[in-house]
């Protein structure tokens, strides 16, 4: 089955491109904008470290630099990669993890902490998955923002019930999951992730090409993973599917080479990848991982950015995504996706393909997921094979939509001056 522009994301496999959509509501008054001292607000921010590579560490750090600068007291409660006792990172005060698994267990005494001297209005922003938070823990905070993935459909009823309590505020990161919100009746807002200006298309970094840092050569026709590997039951990111159909795809194709950036043993409670590529008849030279010790300290925004744009194609066909931060990192760069046509994945398809999947049902969650076709990835291999876009306009251009400055103008400037 062939692939075809301008078609809807109800097809199989379809090549997508959804263009900008009018955001004229909020972008006026947002651009005009000027905080005042009378708006500034007290802010303890509780998610990821900024200073680690996650998607949540990295919107955490660009977000709360930007309220900072904004005029707003900022502090960030971090549930990973801070233990042990308080820190600072460019000038934020970082408080440390709990010894609850997510840290709940302190985070209402670091919002006393962080609060009890400051005559601001005081906010709460939380910056991760609620599900797995106590709402007993987080009672006496007055003021919640919850910025907070849907990544099943329906909303799954531990998520709903926490975002209609009294003292919360929902915060959708995606049009999917604020429908849904509006939907169960929850009064929420939305702003999507942002993508920091690193993204852009870029050809090296200190002499080295994406393709250098790889280790493939000119000709190879690159197919690139940024999925973090973590969780076995289920493997939210479908790296079998996935795998799986890059092996069926690359079978006949000894220019085809699959670049995977990710741990490749499943340390973080992920799978061993390197057991699944040979599980799937995958050869040594039809894979290459990033260097894990490099990933494992930190991979600078320019090499990650000249990487997306040394691909041919990112593959992101996933069980369910709250927003799919390399979606948007790999068009800005000017690489088309593959990704799954379930929840928040096809609307940040601007040049791409969206794939057919089986609804997976999720006892944890007591909501769907998705499974991914394996036949309908390869058909969407094949297409962008056939293709070989080496830049595509067209994903810049919708991706634009998406920039961080842009993104904090038009939505997280109107959506705090609700709450000064």
């Amino acid at each position: 089955m062939s692939a075809s522009n301008n078609s809807k994301h109800t097809s199989r496999t379809s090549r997508t491109g959804s263009g900008i959509p009018d955001s004229s509501r909020v972008s006026a008054l947002a651009r005009e904008a000027t905080i005042k001292k009378s708006d500034a607000l007290r802010i303890l921010w509780y998610s990821n470290a900024p200073f680690t590579g996650t998607g949540y560490g990295v919107q955490t750090a660009d977000t709360c630099q930007r309220l900072k600068e904004e005029g707003h007291e900022v502090a960030i409660a971090c549930n990973y990669g801070l233990a042990g006792s308080t820190s600072t990172w460019n000038g934020l005060k970082l408080y440390p993890q709990g010894n609850g698994l997510y840290s709940d267990d302190v985070t209402a005494a670091h919002y006393m902490d962080w609060t009890h001297s400051s005559n601001l209005p005081n906010l709460l922003i939380t910056l991760f998955d609620v599900w797995p938070l106590n709402p007993a823990f987080l009672v006496k905070v007055p003021q919640i923002l919850s910025w907070c993935p849907v990544d099943h459909m329906p909303i799954p009823p531990a998520v709903l019930s926490f975002l209609a309590l009294e003292n919360v505020t929902p915060l959708a990161m995606s049009k999917f999951g604020h429908d849904l919100m509006l939907k169960a009746g929850l009064d929420a807002h939305y702003a999507p992730h942002g993508v920091a200006p690193a993204f852009t298309h870029r050809t090296s970094v200190n002499g080295l090409s994406g393709r250098d840092f790889m280790k493939v050569t000119d000709d190879a026709f690159v197919v690139m993973m940024n999925a973090a590997n973590k969780g076995a039951v289920p493997c939210r990111k479908a790296f079998g599917e996935n795998l799986l159909a890059f092996s069926i795809f690359a079978a006949d194709k000894p220019d085809a080479v699959l670049y995977l950036h990710t741990e490749n043993r499943g340390s973080s409670g992920g799978i061993n990848l390197e057991a699944l590529c040979q599980a799937v008849g995958l050869k040594p030279g039809q894979v290459r991982f990033v260097d894990q010790y490099a990933y494992r300290v930190g991979i600078p925004q320019e090499v990650l950015a000249t990487l997306y744009s040394s691909a041919d194609v990112l593959l992101a066909a996933s069980m369910g995504e709250g927003f799919g931060v390399p979606v948007i990192e790999a068009q800005a760069c000017g690489t088309p996706v593959i990704v799954s046509n379930f929840t928040a994945q096809p609307e940040l398809v601007g040049d791409g393909w969206t794939v057919e999947a089986q609804p997976w049902w999720n006892p944890l969650q007591e909501a769907w997921f998705c499974t991914p076709s394996v036949k309908h990835i390869v058909e969407a291999l094949n297409a962008s094979y056939e293709a070989r876009t080496s830049y595509s306009a067209k994903a810049v251009k919708f991706a634009e939509q998406y920039a961080a400055d842009r993104v904090f103008e038009e939505y997280w400037k109107p959506i705090l001056r609700t709450f000064a």
